[in-house]
């Protein structure tokens, strides 16, 4: 198991994730999470950005290059209960999502979809 595809299933672990749902979040299926969290494949550079940029974390960090867990100078200046309720609605499903921006009157862009080859 490379580096790599460790800190893929810790990523996902940590925010409570299935791979079904981690999966829905990235546009893949669960069987390519599984392939990338077993080591067997790899995930293009457009999609590591994505997971980066979802998590909150380094690429040196999710190449296993750094063990700093945060993006370079971006430490969470979040509350516990707003990391909570950040960690809650992305483990929610469309339609809670879909409610809570508009009760929030929050402008909302869907889950970048990532075309399989």
């Amino acid at each position: 198991m490379t580096e790599l595809s460790k800190r893929i299933k810790e990523l996902r672990r940590n925010a409570d994730l299935t791979q079904s749902e981690f999966g829905r979040i990235f546009g893949i299926v669960k069987s390519t999470v599984s392939l990338y969290e077993s080591g067997k494949s790899t995930p293009n550079d457009e999609l590591k950005l994505k997971i980066c940029k979802y998590f909150n974390v380094s690429a040196d960090y999710l190449l296993g290059i750094s063990s700093q867990d945060t993006a370079a100078g971006s430490a969470s200046p979040l509350s516990p209960e707003e990391e909570e309720l950040i960690d809650a609605y992305r483990r929610a499903d469309e339609g809670i999502k879909i409610s809570v921006c508009k009760l929030l009157d929050v402008k909302r862009e869907k889950a970048p979809q990532i075309k399989e080859a």
